[in-house]
């Protein structure tokens, strides 16, 4: 179904957020050149732009499209991990600021048989008196902003740092050579060619990402047997039925609808129809009859947009070929539900490394740990997704075919169903705490780890998530000073050495020999007993995507420059790199 159109929306909404309905990208002309030109400026190119202009890396951004709409934003929902990369950006406060619907509509998510309906299973409510922490593995809590706010916020910090962001400009041929690539590029009103030489091109240009078709990328993975919509449905005031201040995230379990009913903005959902046979094309009264059912009332809604979405995973065979690399949909499409967060993860992840290469601090070949550590967790997490949503449609069939009490019927048996269908919907729900913080790195060339480790690691697993400062873990984070900063906070966009100990000769090992390569590299000095018991031993080495890559009480034979040698990729040859895992017994947490 092609996208219908939309008339333009003020900015500014009468409750005094800013409805980001309209994000228009730059009509400016590509350089000649930069270190790193990122194709396509959704939120994963641009907050890889974001990511590399922090570390001093010179880039260039082309966006074939030259707006980006709220109706067709796809992500509304960030993980606290997300949340941390949006704050060490210092650019979280920003985010929060441009809400397009009052934060107030924020009541946890609700599980009901419609917007109007009944709750089904009941979650945590924010609490105006409840002013303690609720946080657990992460210093920062779960947002939600629609992905053109995102953008927006992107957009005005890249362009205070003069980063040239090109809209309307689309990719039509690559040139690889020794000392770098040449990128084709076309205006797409006027014609007008435009060659951009770069060191790297990274495609964030998503699922059907011409940046990988050009680098002869193929993708693997299972396609889907069916399809669904994506509807955004404007309202006119219905505040009369469902109140002021509704409920602004639920998943709708009914005879006509499922899934989630979500705010956009004041007066704009999100409702999702499907599944339908892969040829069928529903007409918009039917997709409106879906829309309504999750209202739960006869509602005046216009459908503003329709876009197609398919169950199903696509991640590419590598992230990497030469000097094109690929992140967020571009590198790996799955079923819905997180996806920019991996990409964000990605963006994170190759950040750095990209900043290593260019800098001179490592060779190119550190590139290849991207593809070894990011493409095994996307499948991670794209099989539990697949497997996720086919239990939650055996789940739905089951319940509907029980029989589904419509939202007027308040009889005892009506009632007594309905708490059927709750204790059914209980047994399904799960966390997704290993989804979120579980981006576990134990396939790489460029991670120290102890001996054995690999051994004992336990199972990945979606819902469960559990500190853990063995390398190749996320880096657990927690407050450092009374004024709220955090060790995240203190890192920075730099490696990390963590010390726990009053000993000094590793972290001085380790600043000499950083300094000596003119590597950035921050100290944090930790006499909190409770951060020793967490972290289990003297000193952490954590790279600067808070992924652990060392530690240990003492170093090994060959000290820090061995560590640094191996974690920036100068290790050599694949037997030294044996041989400094064998080493590991000497940094063992002591």
């Amino acid at each position: 179904m092609s996208e219908l159109s939309v008339p333009e929306v003020s900015e500014l909404s009468v409750t005094g957020g800013r409805d980001v309905h309209t994000v228009r990208f730059p009509s400016s002309t590509p350089p000649a050149s930069a270190d790193v030109l990122i194709v396509g400026a959704g939120p994963v190119g641009l907050s890889a732009a974001v990511e590399l202009t922090a570390r001093g890396v010179r880039v260039a951004v082309v966006e074939r499209a030259r707006t980006a709409s709220l109706v067709r934003a796809g992500a509304m929902g960030h993980t606290p991990r997300v949340v941390e990369h949006l704050r060490r950006w210092r650019l979280l406060q920003r985010v929060r600021d441009a809400w397009t619907y009052p934060p107030e509509w924020h009541q946890g998510v609700r599980l009901v048989t419609s917007l109007a309906g009944h709750e089904l299973v009941s979650g945590p409510r924010p609490s105006f008196t409840d002013r303690g922490s609720r946080l657990g593995h992460s210093s920062d809590e779960a947002l939600r902003r629609p992905q053109t706010v995102l953008q927006q916020v992107f957009l005005d910090h890249l362009a205070e740092q003069r980063v040239s962001v090109s809209g309307g400009w689309e990719l039509t041929a690559l040139r690889e050579g020794p000392e770098g690539i040449s990128a084709e590029v076309v205006d797409v009103d006027s014609g007008t060619s435009r060659t951009v030489r770069a060191a790297y091109v990274l495609g964030t240009d998503g699922g059907s990402s011409t940046t990988r078709r050009l680098a002869g990328i193929d993708r693997e993975g299972e396609h889907a047997t069916e399809k669904r919509l994506r509807l955004v449905v404007r309202t006119g005031d219905i505040s009369e039925r469902v109140g002021a201040a509704p409920s602004a995230t639920n998943i709708v379990v009914n005879s006509g609808a499922s899934g989630f009913l979500a705010a956009i903005s004041s007066r704009e959902w999100r409702v999702y129809a499907g599944p339908y046979p892969l040829e069928h094309e529903p007409s918009e009264e039917e997709l409106l009859t879906v829309a309504r059912a999750a209202f739960g009332f006869d509602a005046d809604l216009e459908l503003a947009s329709a876009t197609t979405f398919y169950h199903a995973t696509r991640i590419a065979e590598t992230f990497r070929r030469g000097r094109v690399l690929l992140a967020g949909d571009a590198a790996h499409v799955r079923t819905p539900g997180g996806n920019l967060g991996e990409g964000i993860g990605d963006v994170v992840n190759l950040g750095w490394k990209l900043a290593a290469v260019v800098g001179g601090h490592s060779p190119e070949s550190l590139l290849d740990t991207y593809d070894q550590e990011r493409r095994p967790h996307n499948w991670r997490v794209a099989d539990h997704s697949l497997e996720r949503s086919r239990r939650t449609q055996a789940t739905l069939a089951e319940i509907r075919a029980g029989g589904i009490p419509d939202d007027t019927d308040r009889s005892a048996e009506a009632d007594r169903r309905r708490t059927e269908i709750a204790e059914r919907l209980r047994q399904d729900r799960f966390g997704s705490d290993g989804v979120a913080f579980d981006e576990r790195y134990d396939a790489s060339a460029t991670v120290w780890y102890e001996t054995g480790q690999l051994d004992d690691e336990p199972p990945w697993r979606a819902d469960v998530y559990e500190d853990d400062p063995r390398p190749g873990h996320r880096a657990p984070d927690g407050p450092v000073d009374p004024g709220g900063g955090t060790l995240y906070d203190r890192l920075g966009t730099s490696f990390g050495l963590l010390v726990l100990t009053e000993d000094r000769t590793v972290e001085r090992a380790f600043t000499a020999e950083a300094a000596a390569r003119s590597l950035p590299f921050t100290v944090v000095h930790l006499n909190d007993a409770a951060a020793h018991a967490v972290y289990g031993t003297a000193n952490v080495l954590i790279r600067p995507d808070q992924h652990v890559a060392w530690r240990g009480a003492r170093l090994p034979e060959g000290g820090a420059a061995a560590v640094l040698d191996l974690v920036l990729g100068r290790a050599g040859t694949e037997a030294a790199y044996t041989s400094v895992l064998t080493a590991g017994a000497a940094t063992t947490a002591a």
